[in-house]
Order: structure tokens, then sequence, then C-alpha cells
């Protein structure tokens, strides 16, 4: 009588486990609402403050699909290098952080490599603050602003920011950009902290006034209000003290 042959176990299952891990892991990686990061804190997102255009673009593949939340949607060229992204706020903005969107890992050729970024009041006087070059890159890729603002500060004053897609990677024609976020300082932070240190600096005054306090009562009783002891160690001159009767 033979006995019943007992499959091996495999790996299989582990496999799939670990491709899922890893595939949750990438798509957590290019969240674009990873509140996680600590560049972030005391900064606010103001891409709804501004008109968003494109040079061209794929059918279903233009600003909703950049602005989209979801990192799988982005935005796909359809025409000449190079490809410009342009971003029109209503108001003049102080920009404290730019970042971008792009996964090599998915759009290969598509993948811009060198980038150009320029900012004005308008059209007719956009000036280049910053340029970006990287290769095979995956993730958020921040946008140096070092030097922009005023006296060579960080930051960047302006109603219209542009980005220029230069090149990609292994010369491909069209480009794929999955996010961009644009964010400036948060004011409600720096209130909330500002009267804090109100809140601090009264209850810091209250405890004085109640140290002080027992001085004033000594003093109702007929002794000085001055304690040099507590300068330094100093005795109370004969002349500061109270009369005596002789």
């Amino acid at each position: 009588m033979t006995e019943p042959i007992t499959p091996e176990p495999t790996d299989e299952g582990d496999s799939d486990i670990a491709a899922t891990d890893a595939a949750e892991e990438d798509e957590e990686e290019l969240d674009p609402f990873r509140d996680d990061d600590p560049t972030l804190q005391g900064l606010r997102n103001i891409n709804s403050l501004a008109s968003w255009t494109v040079s061209t673009h794929k059918p279903t593949c233009g600003v909703s699909a950049l602005l989209s939340p979801a990192p799988h949607t982005y935005w796909q060229s359809d025409g000449p290098q190079p490809h410009t992204l342009t971003i029109h706020f209503f108001k003049l903005v102080h920009i404290a952080k730019l970042r971008i969107l792009l996964d090599f890992r998915k759009d290969e050729s598509y993948t811009p490599t060198r980038m150009q970024f320029l900012a004005g009041t308008g059209h007719h006087d956009l000036c280049e603050f910053g340029g970006w070059e990287g290769q095979q890159p995956v993730g958020w890729q921040n946008v140096p602003l070092d030097g922009c603002g005023v006296g060579g500060g960080r930051g960047l004053r302006c109603f219209l920011v542009q980005v220029r897609v230069l090149e990609n990677h292994q010369n491909g024609k069209d480009t794929h950009v999955r996010g961009v976020q644009i964010f400036a300082r948060d004011g409600r932070v720096s209130q909330r902290e500002d009267e804090s240190d109100v809140e601090s600096d009264s209850s810091g005054m209250e405890m004085l006034e109640e140290e002080e306090a027992p001085g004033k009562k000594g003093g109702a009783k007929g002794k000085s209000l001055f304690d040099l002891k507590g300068l330094g160690g100093l005795d109370e001159p004969d002349w500061m003290r109270d009369p005596i009767v002789r």
C-alpha cells in the first residue's frame, strides 16, 4: 500500500504577499497627501489659488489628472519640447516650497531628467530662478528656492510660475508628471505660536506678582521692601532700616 504524497510547501503565497506589500509601499511613497513629512510643518498648500494650464496634453491626461490626489494619474504632453506648465496666481504669493512628483519605475522614457523654472508677475517678465536635473527619480522632487528671496533669502514672491520640461529619459518625446504642489507659510500656525507666547508671558508675570506679594505684605508689617540679600548677599544699610526710638 503506497502512502499518499504530501505536496511540498511553496513560497508562492509568501512571494505574493511580499509583492503586495511592496506595491503598497510604492503607493505610500508616492501618496501626495502624506502628512508625515517634517518639512511640511507650518506650511499650507496653495494650489487652489492659481489657474493651471499646460502646453499640450493627451485626452484625460491634462491639468485635472495632474492635480488629482491619486498618484497613478499624470499629465502627459502631446507636442514638441519644451513642454510647459504655467501656474498663474490671482494674487501675489510667497512660495516657501515647490515640489514635483515623478516615478521612473512606471514612466521610464517619459520621465523628465532636466527641468527649468521661471517666475514673474506675468508672461512678459518671466525670469529663471532655478533648475532641476536627475536620473531615474522616484517620489517627490524638491525644487531649490535658496537665494530667490529678497537679499538672497529663501522663498519666492511672484504671481506666475512656469515649469519647462527640457529633456526626458533616453531622449523621450512626451513627458509624464504625476503631481505638483506649491506651499506657502501658514499664518495660522504663526498666530497660534504668538498667542502661546503671550499666554506664557502673562503667566510669567502672574508668577512674578505672586513672588512679590509676600514682600509687600512684609512691608505692611513695618519691614523694609528692599531685600538686598538676594542681590549678591549684601546686607541692608543702617539708613534704610526702620527708625528706632531711643
